[in-house]
């Protein structure tokens, strides 16, 4: 069975020449032009997602860490005319696989979805929980309820539920949250998970952020 790439990119010539490139490269494709679109999407159908960084309606990164916080395990490659060593950690830091920079080989980017797809475990089912995480409004929801985040309090329940339930260091939070260098007390760290406990709540939602003591925090 041919692999199905995601192939999130709003420029809709540069889509086309990818969709037709790995098709011939022996993958089956799904476009999407948005941020949106490829979160309906990314289900367990999606073998792999190429992910453009500069879409209409999001950051690529937020929708990378919206896709993992939703339950999808598949590899993501960013594609992205940055070329900054920051820029690049960041993309890792919201769960991408790999990262490759425009201008760029159709053989280079078929060959590296190839590797990241024998590298990664068939995808799992979704985590269990009613928590939704929507990156075009920075906000976190149960059903038809929404409650705004800030970017950083955005980031740090991503973190968390892309862990479904496993325990994520302090240092690891301090990272997927905060760019690259910024120096973060243990206090700060403390205060916006304070904030994040009390959105939960607001949302209706029973799930909470709990504390494996002396090694960092869970989602329950």
């Amino acid at each position: 069975m041919r692999p199905t790439i995601l192939v999130v990119e709003d420029d809709h010539t540069l889509r086309d020449v990818l969709m037709r490139g790995l098709r011939d490269e022996d993958f089956d494709t799904v476009p999407a032009p948005d941020g949106a679109t490829a979160l309906r999407l990314a289900g367990a159908d999606i073998s792999a997602a190429v992910l453009d960084i500069g879409l209409p309606d999001a950051d690529g990164r937020d929708v990378c860490q919206a896709m993992r916080a939703n339950g999808f395990r598949s590899p993501i490659v960013f594609l992205t005319a940055q070329h900054r060593l920051h820029d690049r950690l960041s993309g890792f830091s919201a769960g991408g696989d790999d990262y490759l920079t425009k201008p760029f080989q159709l053989v280079e980017l078929a060959a590296r979805l190839r590797a990241a797809l024998q590298r990664t475990a068939p995808p799992p089912t979704a985590p269990e929980g009613d928590l939704v995480l929507d990156p075009l409004h920075h906000a976190i929801g149960v059903q038809d309820t929404r409650v705004a985040l800030t970017p950083t309090e955005f980031r740090l329940l991503a973190a968390l539920m892309a862990a479904s339930g496993g325990i994520v260091t302090r240092r690891d939070l301090i990272r997927a949250a905060w760019p690259e260098g910024a120096r973060v007390h243990d206090n700060t760290l403390d205060q916006y998970l304070t904030r994040l406990r009390r959105k939960l709540r607001e949302t209706g939602s029973d799930r909470t952020i709990g504390t494996a003591r002396g090694i960092g925090h869970h989602l329950s």
